[in-house]
């Protein structure tokens, strides 16, 4: 079973906008700190937003003012709502989240499958 299911992605012109959502797939006693991540081709995986289980965000400074990231679902579903896109924004984006399995004292990192995002000039 895949902890965490993503959806969204697709093909976007430039200064289009997608929005990208992640949902934690079965149970789970907790969740704690959701995310996104995205890797463009031939580099290294690399931080775009966060949200914590009380909604404190947190950005990658290239976003900033262009991407929202937003949680909802008792907070088990993450969205990253992306708007004026570039090309340089095309990447495979991979939705993260720490989960609580059984233990209420230990949280573990789950990643998605990745999602494409290929934006257009």
């Amino acid at each position: 079973q895949v902890p965490l299911v993503e959806s969204g992605g697709g093909l976007v012109q430039a200064g289009g906008s997608l929005r990208l959502s992640c949902a934690v797939n079965g149970y789970y006693r907790d969740v704690g700190a959701m995310g996104w991540f995205r890797q463009p081709p031939g580099k290294k995986r690399e931080l775009v937003a966060v949200i914590t289980s009380t909604g404190t965000t947190t950005y990658t400074d290239s976003v900033k003012d262009r991407f929202t990231i937003s949680r909802a679902s008792a907070k088990r579903t993450v969205y990253l709502q992306m708007t004026g896109l570039k090309p340089e924004t095309s990447a495979v984006y991979y939705c993260t989240a720490v989960l609580q399995i059984d233990d209420p004292n230990r949280y573990f990192p789950y990643w998605g499958q990745g999602t494409q995002v290929t934006v257009s000039s």
